[in-house]
């Protein structure tokens, strides 16, 4: 251990218990319930009940830890804030210095949710877009609020931030006390750190895992080198937990406090969004998506356990929820790709159609592919989208097509 790491932590059970006590306005935040879930019982042999703070009023966690800075702060004179933020954390400073008679001023990355750029604006702020990721709005933010005089509100770096998200905590314990294991995404740090002191001291024999996007993952490097990893670039759908960095403060807090962390990939990710929406019929955005996609994971084991997943926020965009169908019906086989080698004829097309039309399928999308390098003179590609019921459904199709002598690929499987 380094000896960086063997200083006290700078939030204490007793912060979160102060923090609670700020928190009592139900218009700021609310106590969000729990729901067990059967569905993923089946699938994970455990009992399992999701916490559900994306029911939160701004969407997310965030409003906490904000409303629990901002409200001390505006107590002491202070009357301008300024904040980075990929989304949740903007509503949140937004709506908590509103509620306190305070200007905010946000600075989000230009391709931000269109969603949560409306959503924050809608709770009273100013909204800057800079900055291709948070690394660059955050760089940006700080020398705004240093130039204009505004009081910065980080989004995890802060035990006032990190006291507020660990109300949650106090929360999850009181929801379920009988709890054997809770799962928390990690971006910053600001919310396991809070729910793991909380957690610690109400229920120490209760296991906390952590969850990292495997395009932002840094708590691992950041554990073994003792200080915190940043990281230059981040890829994840997740963009609630794509920060590419952890701090001192929650570095030193997940150290003392948290058991495990795991990573999930964003087709994990994905899979666990659209399961949560048929299955829980819960729209969530990706980073609240990554507890339940680690649940699912080979990497944790809960057989026999009671187990909280922590739905942390309900912020996702339409744009991404498109694309996370798209991906998740292509990976079952309900969206089907072929691409079908012909001689180009009148005919053929019709004659295919009918084919896949005998099995049910209804067709998106068709075109003809005749300046390919690989074809014959007097050949041509048919290349079909379909919609089909699953795997089995779309191997039918094919073993179809190919019964009628027509050479078929499928593209989705290349």
């Amino acid at each position: 251990m380094t000896e960086s790491r063997k200083r006290e932590p700078e939030v204490e059970y007793e912060d979160i218990e102060r923090a609670r006590e700020r928190l009592t306005d139900e218009t700021v935040v609310k106590r969000t319930p729990i729901e067990r879930s059967t569905s993923l019982e089946e699938l994970v042999d455990a009992e399992v009940y999701l916490k559900m703070e994306h029911l939160q009023w701004t969407g997310s966690f965030k409003t906490r830890g904000a409303y629990n800075k901002i409200s001390q702060a505006v107590a002491e004179g202070a009357d301008e804030f300024v904040a980075a933020s990929a989304g949740n954390h903007a509503q949140g400073v937004a709506l908590a210095a509103t509620r306190c008679g305070a200007d905010s001023t946000i600075v989000m990355p230009r391709h931000a949710p269109q969603a949560k750029i409306d959503a924050t604006r809608s709770y009273g702020a100013t909204v800057e877009l800079v900055g291709r990721d948070f690394q660059e709005a955050m760089e940006y933010a700080t020398s705004y609020a240093a130039d204009n005089g505004g009081e910065f509100v980080h989004a995890y770096d802060d035990p006032a931030i990190v006291a507020g998200q660990g109300t949650l905590g106090i929360e999850m314990h009181e929801d379920l006390p009988e709890v054997d294991t809770v799962i928390v995404p990690i971006g910053g740090g600001g919310l396991i750190s809070g729910i793991s002191t909380a957690l610690d001291r109400l229920s120490p024999e209760t296991r906390v895992v952590g969850v990292q996007a495997t395009g932002a993952e840094t708590v691992h490097e950041s554990l073994d080198k003792g200080v915190p990893v940043t990281l230059e670039e981040v890829d994840t759908i997740a963009d609630g937990i794509a920060t590419g960095g952890i701090s001192e403060l929650t570095l030193g807090l997940i150290e003392a406090h948290v058991d495990e962390v795991v990573t999930v990939t964003d087709s994990q990710i994905a899979d666990a969004i659209l399961l949560l929406l048929e299955r829980a019929k819960q729209v969530v955005e990706g980073a609240a998506a990554a507890s339940v996609a680690a649940l699912l994971s080979d990497d944790l084991d809960v057989a026999g356990e009671t187990v909280m997943p922590l739905l942390c926020g309900g912020n996702l965009d339409m744009t991404m929820l498109q694309t996370v169908l798209i991906h998740a019906l292509t990976g079952r086989g309900q969206i089907l790709r072929l691409r079908v080698k012909i001689d180009d004829m009148p005919g053929k097309m019709t004659e295919l159609s009918g084919i896949i039309a005998d099995y049910g399928a209804n067709i998106q999308t068709v075109r003809h592919d005749r300046a390919v390098e690989d074809l014959n003179v007097g050949e041509a590609y048919l290349v079909f989208q379909i919609e089909t019921s699953g795997i089995e459904h779309a191997a039918a199709i094919i073993d179809s097509i190919e019964a009628e002598g027509y050479d078929v690929e499928d593209v989705n499987r290349e």
